[in-house]
């Protein structure tokens, strides 16, 4: 791996991990688009430790409040009745059926799901899960932030086990079962991004560990520029995907995999990619 190629798939990372357009399928899309190849699960895993690190800083202090929360919550021996133990017992809920899934499908995941036809079905597929999902939330009205709930958590966990096939999305996997729910928009991209922490480092040490003799052929030092453009591409769409969400809603995001969908069926088609 090039720096020059380091520091585009940096950026495609942090730009499409938290902005629901799938950072894994155009992670596998554009190298393929530039003639470079897929750089592999293992190494795309890795280059997350970016926007994980974005994500941690940015939410710094709610994981501080949640963790001393959840702590205060054993303690007192009512883990569910303060309302910080209780958001961390919820990310913890949200987190064990991708970890569960992460696991058993392992080797469909660095093999099978990266096949481009595979990202291109996930692209309008997802897309249209997520229309329903805005027309439905729409049609039946918001519930209050306040009204979230285990069962809320456990949807969102659901929907984020999607992602596991490149193309899906975290954020709009996340985010559209989360609008089954009828949860707002902001509050449950914003409960996506911390629920993301625990799922995507725990990948990354273990693409880490268990892919280190590939990784060490990919070079260190693009690996660590990969990550660094990863982090401040990352920062960036938190900030404005957050404040995109208190005002609007995720069309714009929809009508872009589709888009992208028909263009990818298009080369695939024709032979071109």
């Amino acid at each position: 791996m090039s720096i020059l190629q380091a520091i585009v798939l940096g950026l495609v990372q942090g730009l499409t991990e938290f902005i629901p357009i799938s950072s894994t399928g155009h992670l596998k899309i554009v190298p393929e688009l530039l003639g470079w190849g897929d750089p592999g699960a293992a190494a795309s895993a890795v280059i997350q430790f970016g926007t994980i690190l974005a994500v941690i800083i940015y939410f710094f202090r709610d994981i501080v409040r949640l963790t001393a929360g959840f702590f205060r919550g054993l303690a007192m021996r009512k883990p569910f009745e303060d309302p910080d133990s209780r958001e961390a017992w919820f990310v913890i809920a949200a987190t064990i059926p991708i970890v569960v899934l992460g696991i058993l499908l392992k080797k469909q995941i660095e093999t099978t799901f990266r096949s481009t036809w595979v990202v291109t079905f996930m692209l309008v597929f997802v897309a249209i899960l997520m229309q329903v999902a805005e027309s439905y939330a729409k049609r039946r009205g918001f519930r209050p932030a306040e009204e979230f709930n285990l069962r809320d958590a456990i949807a969102m966990g659901l929907g984020q086990c999607i992602a596991l096939v490149p193309g899906a999305s975290r954020s709009g996997s996340t985010i559209m079962t989360a609008l089954f729910r009828r949860v707002t928009h902001e509050y449950a991209a914003r409960f996506s991004f911390i629920m993301s922490i625990p799922a995507i480092t725990a990948a990354g040490v273990f693409e880490l560990v268990s892919e280190r003799e590939h990784l060490a052929t990919v070079g260190m030092t693009p690996m660590i520029v990969a990550i660094v453009v990863a982090f401040i591409s990352g920062w960036a769409s938190i900030f404005f995907l957050l404040r995109y969400l208190r005002t609007h809603t995720t069309h714009i995001f929809i009508y872009y995999r589709y888009a992208l969908g028909v263009v990818m069926a298009a080369l695939l088609l024709g032979g071109f990619i």
